[in-house]
């Protein structure tokens, strides 16, 4: 598209909005202009520049969701490499990931920084960032690491790593993945015209800034279409519509659980929807990161009103790789829709592309897709075949280009030989109406080797055996679990995902294989 044809690096975006138009806004707080941002992003820089920081340099940021975060992501990857990081973990946790990017330095602030700083036990730069009510941002660095830098820093290529951010690390020690401006850029162009983004356009940011659904979707994504990014400290159920009717908000982008939240407050309340006290300017909803149930896919459309747009995405895609497309084309439930910008395809064992509707490896490739792990030769052994990263997640195409996942590989049910989608599993407990939420995974078994098992959130209480039951009427008999478990909630990662391997440990005490 021509409107990123000179779009180079991140702060390229920023050039797409009006200088006196509404860049971001904090919920009964203050509004930052994309002149303001681009300002404070620039004087950013340039003052991290002026404490030594070099274009080499990770920059940690542990904050929570607030317009300081944005200011300081961009900034960091403008003058170096940013790092975010969950504000949520431990001492233990910092220090690993501090010492894996070796970060120079750490932004952060009082509210959320303890633990990090504690990691860093001096040796990183900390500098304290603060968002005044006019939405200007003040830095304060610990003046014993500051080491004044004179020289001239050389403007950043598109080749630059500006975010460095981590695999969750569910079957093997968490793996760095480099995502450069280029690939960035490259992965909101395909947003922004898969979901026809203008300047019109108001998301609501609900998804963690450390994340890259929520770095990639909600916000840069919005940015470059010069829109405007509504940014509330966290995502809430009981306020969530009034945000939307307030703000004139047009989509938000967000996990299956909190879509799950919104639809159990809707069934209570007319007034718990889009339209609940007036119109509404919602114009399409955006579920990615975890399966969306087919089932929750066309609840939502009937009690919110508007498209449901399931996306697949992942961190070594820089997020998007596919989605279901707004009307009119057809979006299909179950379905994470056809590739935006991105080849994808079917791969067997032995590394051959396999025809439409048959079951294996989803591959990618496209200019979003990075090229290695960081200082990881036998991952990238592992995951690169002919050019094709092996995504690890099993499905299949159809003719019109529609993939369906079924599954991660290393999380598909193997009983006696037979291999059992656990999603399939999910979205039968999902079809009871006393379900609200759902996990299948295995179980380790004498015999079989692996059985399926479930948890699962009632709404309405009822016993397993009439759950077990229902499962046997839709499913073939070695698929149906015969235990399920009734929890009060599912595990889940610091980002909303269920990861079955984690779900498995929890509830049963142990991993299969």
């Amino acid at each position: 598209m021509t409107k990123f044809a000179n779009t180079k690096t991140l702060i390229d975006l920023l050039e797409n909005g009006d200088p006196n138009h509404p860049a971001i806004v904090v919920p009964d707080g203050p509004v930052i202009t994309y002149g303001s941002l681009r300002d404070q992003v620039r004087a950013m820089a340039s003052e991290l520049k002026n404490i030594g920081v070099n274009q080499y340099d990770r920059i940690a940021i542990v904050l929570s969701n607030t317009p300081e975060t944005i200011i300081s992501f961009l900034a960091a990857a403008s003058a170096a490499t940013a790092a975010p990081l969950n504000p949520a973990y431990k001492k233990e946790e910092f220090q690993f990931y501090l010492d894996d990017t070796k970060a120079k330095a750490i932004i952060t602030n009082e509210e959320t920084g303890e633990a990090a700083v504690a990691a860093a036990a001096g040796t990183t730069i900390t500098i304290n960032i603060q968002l005044n009510p006019d939405g200007l941002v003040k830095l304060d660095p610990s003046t014993s690491e500051v080491s004044t830098n004179t020289t001239e820093s050389t403007p950043r290529n598109s080749d630059d790593v500006a975010l460095i951010l981590h695999t969750s690390g569910t079957t093997s020690r968490p793996k760095r993945v480099p995502l450069s401006h280029e690939k960035l850029v490259a992965s909101v162009e395909h947003i922004v015209d898969t979901y026809k983004l203008s300047k019109d356009d108001v998301s609501l940011c609900v998804m963690p800034l450390f994340h890259v659904h929520g770095l990639v979707a909600s916000t840069l994504s919005t940015l470059a279409s010069g829109g405007t990014i509504i940014v509330p400290p966290r995502f809430n159920a009981l306020n969530f519509w009034r945000l939307v009717r307030e703000y004139g908000v047009t989509w938000f982008t967000a996990v299956p659980t909190m879509h799950q939240a919104l639809l159990a407050r809707a069934r209570t309340s007319q007034a718990n929807t889009p339209g609940g006290e007036g119109h509404s300017t919602l114009r399409f909803i955006r579920s990615c990161s975890a399966p969306l149930a087919a089932a929750t896919m066309l609840e939502m459309e009937d009690k919110f009103g508007v498209p449901v747009l399931e996306a697949y995405g992942m961190t070594e895609a820089s997020h998007q790789m596919s989605s279901n497309p707004l009307p009119p084309e057809k979006r299909i439930p179950g379905s994470v829709g056809r590739g935006t910008g991105v080849s994808i395809s079917i791969m067997n064992d032995a590394g051959v592309i396999q025809p439409a509707d048959t079951r294996g490896e989803v591959v990618i490739k496209g200019p979003n897709v990075i090229a290695a792990y960081e200082d990881n030769p036998e991952a990238n052994v592992d995951s690169f075949t002919n050019g094709w990263f092996r995504t690890g997640d099993e499905g299949s195409i159809d003719n019109d280009g529609y993939l369906t996942l079924l599954g991660r590989i290393k999380e598909i049910i193997n009983r006696s030989g037979e291999k059992i989608s656990p999603q399939e599993i999910d979205e039968v407990l999902l079809s009871h109406p006393a379900v609200s939420e759902a996990v299948a995974f295995a179980a380790p078994h004498s015999t079989h080797g692996e059985e399926p098992t479930a948890a699962v959130v009632l709404h309405t209480a009822i016993a397993e055996s009439e759950l077990v039951k229902h499962c046997r009427e839709h499913l073939a008999d070695f698929k149906c679990p015969r235990t399920i478990h009734i929890v009060d909630q599912i595990p889940r990662t610091a980002t909303g995902k269920v990861q079955r391997r984690m779900v498995a440990a929890v509830i049963i005490g142990s991993e299969p294989r």
